[in-house]
């Protein structure tokens, strides 16, 4: 029944000591009484809330598309997956050739009333089958082999590789499951008509519903009738400022949300013009000791609190171009000193940053200290290795304009300048992995090269995303041993420290529980309710 999962949830909520954010929005020089929203900041700039492509997973889109375009699974505050059951069950067919059959509820539709059926999972398949096309950041998916679909229906079946699948439950995670029938529209086409060119491995009819997925959900070019959503909100408007505001979704299935209507606002917006005016309710704020909060002041309202989060922030290289050569790869790791960036990182945030060297594990897993022993080796500087791209210069970005990004690039320049290497930070307004050397496909297969304006971007990701392995159990400790070992020689990125995670909530706030996984403190926002003044939407 409908429900089952939102109580699920519900009950892991606590009473916890948070801030929160009043989010009050002006009306334009009317003279008008304040309309009042509640709000809530993110990190990002909110690009778009497709989470599965390249710019999506480098802005970590799941923190506002969390509960517009729900995952078969959610992280809850301690880092368990809860089976979204309000959507969808599960069924594993055990083998060498794993396979996985997944029935979506009856209850199951979009905002605008249509079916959420295996189209739309069969959509974001193909994108992560196809990532040179669709420009896409899925890589469970190169676990996967088949996934089998009838249009319209409400079952079909994931085949993955042989003895592979081992993290299956990360697939089809939050933002990234889109409205097929709504992309078909925009193509001029019927769902069957494009299921048939998602199974047709023809780059030509593939690049058409590629270049939809991947810009048709950008935020700066709104399209409502694209952006129709299946979670407990909707969006109903972007504003000037990059701001989206949210209402509840009539159509929605599982409970209604606590709070009917709020405002996300971009990571950019000024964190303390938006507090004074009580334009905010929590934060995830890019300042980890922000100058407007003075947490002396009598009768604070707001809870600031910076602590380690569970993602690591690594630098990832691009899988074309001279940073596609292991050897390259390695010389630069050789006189980049972890520990120092996590210095940097840690002088910043005002906490312990700790160094996060692990490929395949959270820092935070229990497991991790009995791999850790495979990574350590590669954590020493050696300048003469380095040496090896003396001449080299090496043109690093983040995600957002940071102060302590920028801290950990520095320190990175610092290691590398004895080595010859030049490193040197092109964030500007901002990068994402979209910005580094790819290859990209026309509609014919040619493959051409686009040079980037980056070599590598460091970013947080979570390791139980970035890499398919085995999974975190002891019985699987050998083969994680084995696989760290593999990631290192291989090295498509070098993880470098834990991200910290800086929140702000309102002591008026209910239910909200801080979470620092990639869906971030929002992974419950639809039970969030400001004690004062919110009620529940109605159905």
């Amino acid at each position: 029944m409908a429900g089952r999962f939102t109580r699920a949830v519900a009950a892991l909520t606590v009473a916890v000591s948070c801030v929160s954010l009043s989010a009050c929005e002006p009306e334009e020089d009317t003279g008008e009484e304040t309309k009042k929203l509640f709000g809530y900041q993110v990190l990002s700039d909110l690009r778009s809330t497709n989470a599965g492509t390249l710019e999506g997973a480098t802005d970590l889109a799941e923190v506002l598309s969390v509960r517009l375009y729900p995952g078969v699974y959610v992280p809850g505050p301690s880092g368990q997956m809860i089976p979204n059951t309000d959507l969808v069950t599960t069924q594993v067919l055990p083998s060498d050739q794993r396979k996985v059959i997944y029935t979506l509820s009856d209850e199951a539709v979009f905002s605008d009333g249509t079916p959420v059926t295996c189209s739309d999972y069969l959509l974001t398949f193909t994108a992560g089958q196809y990532p040179g096309i669709f420009g896409s950041h899925m890589p469970l998916f190169d676990d996967t082999e088949e996934l089998s679909c009838t249009p319209g229906s409400k079952e079909f079946t994931l085949t993955f590789k042989e003895k592979r699948g081992a993290r299956w439950r990360g697939l089809f995670e939050a933002g990234t499951v889109l409205p097929a029938h709504a992309v078909a529209s925009k193509l001029g086409k019927s769902v069957e008509e494009l299921d048939d060119d998602l199974r047709s491995d023809d780059f030509s009819r593939l690049k058409p519903v590629a270049d939809v997925w991947r810009n048709g959900f950008n935020l700066a070019e709104f399209d409502p009738e694209l952006q129709v959503s299946f979670g407990p909100y909707k969006i109903s408007e972007v504003g000037e400022r990059g701001e989206v505001t949210l209402v509840a979704n009539e159509h929605y299935y599982g409970d209604a949300p606590q709070t009917a209507e709020m405002v996300v606002w971009p990571g950019s917006a000024d964190s303390g013009e938006l507090a004074a005016a009580q334009a905010l309710r929590i934060g995830d704020l890019r300042e980890t000791d922000p100058a407007w909060h003075d947490v002396n002041a009598e009768g604070n309202r707001l809870d600031v609190q910076t602590s380690v989060g569970e993602l690591t922030e690594a630098l990832r290289f691009p899988e074309v171009g001279m940073w596609a050569t292991p050897e390259n790869r390695q010389a630069l790791a050789k006189c980049v000193d972890p520990k120092a960036v996590a210095k940097a990182s840690s002088d910043v945030a005002g906490v312990d940053v700790p160094v996060a060297p692990l490929h395949v594990l959270r820092h935070t897993d229990p497991l991790a200290q009995r791999v850790v022993d495979v990574a350590e080796p590669h954590l020493a500087v050696d300048i003469d290795a380095a040496s090896a791209l003396a001449g080299t210069e090496v043109r690093i970005g983040y995600p957002y304009p940071d102060t302590r990004f920028a801290a950990m690039v520095e320190s990175i320049r610092r290691s590398c300048e004895p080595a010859g290497i030049t490193v040197r930070d092109v964030t500007e307004g901002g990068k994402t992995l979209a910005d580094l050397p790819r290859a990209e496909y026309d509609e014919w297969g040619n493959e051409t090269w686009t040079e980037g304006s980056a070599d590598v971007i460091l970013r947080a990701g979570d390791p139980m995303r970035e890499y398919p392995s085995a999974n975190n159990r002891a019985q699987e400790l050998g083969a994680l041993r084995a696989q760290e070992g593999y990631l290192w020689d291989e090295l498509s990125s070098i993880p470098l420290a834990a991200q910290p995670r800086t929140f702000a909530v309102d002591s008026e706030v209910r239910n909200v529980v801080p979470y620092t996984g990639l869906a971030g403190i929002g992974w419950n926002m639809d039970r969030w309710q400001l004690h004062s003044t919110t009620t529940p939407a109605e159905k």
